[in-house]
């Protein structure tokens, strides 16, 4: 009953949060028939100034860590970005019905990382007087760019293919990654370079990478806390109702697959996490990496992106339905991840000791 009540209380406490209840608010105007609009420069302004937020942050971050003790959790971060992705590519959005562009957003948004979740996360160690690195906020830049732009990639190669295949032999083709196969063209690697090159040059994770490349190499402390850091909340919740609003008008598409978002978004965070404490534990024999820092891993897996990981996907890809990736990852995926703390914890003093 005890864990009934408590994921009770958290769902209502998301509910409350800015993020989704501005989400909320959005589909609701759009559900009463608002006419309500934000400008389309208007909108690419506020992507563009929440995404150097977050990526002069991370760097800012990046730059004050210890870079050898970094270098080793921070590559498992990134793999650990990307193959949340390919699992999610091989799971989500291979399920019948769902849209692969969807799915693979959705994957994307779940390899990326909740900044709200992993400081739920330093909370309840700190409360629990449990040690961890302090450079642990700078590894969540490196799982989120690698788990977003390998989303992307993945998600725009395989738009390419079923365009390609169409054009081909109405969808009969056969295609292969890496060159032309006998029954298709293929995806050859001027194409998947050509994908590479469109996705770093987007505007999203263009202003995601130099403000990481700002915040690193660069001295923006004071027009980061004095500009960015005081509108960003603000920004996010008007992001946050546009996308409900668009959400509202696409949810149409989502309602004879809802049950493969619903079990995506509840079984996701508890393997990611798994995923992510498996690592840590190896990092941990590799290095002496903490058992603090081995549950805050497994946090951020288990989390789902709610700041970088939607204005990001909205922007490289248009064509994905917010429903799908914000709905599942804020309205499921969140809960879970924050439930499944005290479990990292568990196993941390289990198998290793804290």
């Amino acid at each position: 009953m005890d864990i009934v009540v408590d994921i009770a209380t958290t769902m209502v406490a998301q509910l409350q949060k800015p993020t989704l209840a501005f989400l909320i608010g959005g589909m609701l105007l759009a559900a009463l028939g608002s006419k309500l609009e934000v400008p389309e420069p208007v909108y690419k302004f506020i992507v563009v100034l929440l995404l150097l937020k977050v990526g002069i942050g991370a760097g800012i971050s990046v730059r004050e860590a210890n870079l050898l003790e970094l270098a080793v959790p921070a590559v498992g971060a990134a793999l650990l970005g990307i193959a949340i992705v390919l699992l999610g590519m091989k799971t989500l959005a291979r399920w019948k019905g769902v849209s692969p562009m969807d799915g693979m957003a959705t994957a994307g948004l779940f390899g990326a990382v909740s900044a709200s979740t992993l400081a739920a996360g330093m909370a309840m160690l700190d409360a629990d007087g449990i040690a961890y690195e302090g450079f642990i906020g700078a590894l969540y830049p490196f799982m989120d760019i690698a788990a977003l732009v390998t989303a992307i990639v993945l998600a725009r190669l395989a738009a390419e293919r079923k365009a390609a295949a169409s054009i081909e032999g109405g969808g009969a083709a056969t295609m292969t990654l890496g060159g032309g196969g006998r029954g298709g063209p293929g995806i050859d690697g001027g194409m998947v370079r050509e994908i590479l090159v469109d996705t770093f040059r987007s505007p999203a994770i263009s202003a995601l990478v130099l403000g990481l490349a700002l915040g690193i190499f660069a001295r923006p402390d004071s027009v980061y806390e004095s500009f960015y850091d005081v509108l960003f909340r603000g920004l996010l919740s008007i992001l946050m109702l546009i996308m409900g609003m668009e959400a509202w008008a696409r949810l149409a598409e989502l309602r004879k697959v809802a049950h493969a978002y619903i079990l995506y978004g509840i079984a996701a965070p508890l393997v990611h996490g798994a995923l992510g404490f498996a690592v840590g534990v190896a990092i941990h024999h590799m290095t002496g990496f903490s058992g603090g820092g081995v549950v805050l891993l497994a946090v951020m897996a288990a989390s789902s992106s709610d700041i970088s990981g939607p204005p990001t996907l909205r922007g490289a890809l248009p064509e994905a339905n917010p429903s799908s990736y914000v709905g599942t990852s804020t309205g499921l995926g969140t809960p879970v991840a924050i439930l499944s703390i005290p479990l990292w914890i568990v196993l941390a003093e289990t198998v290793i000791g804290l």
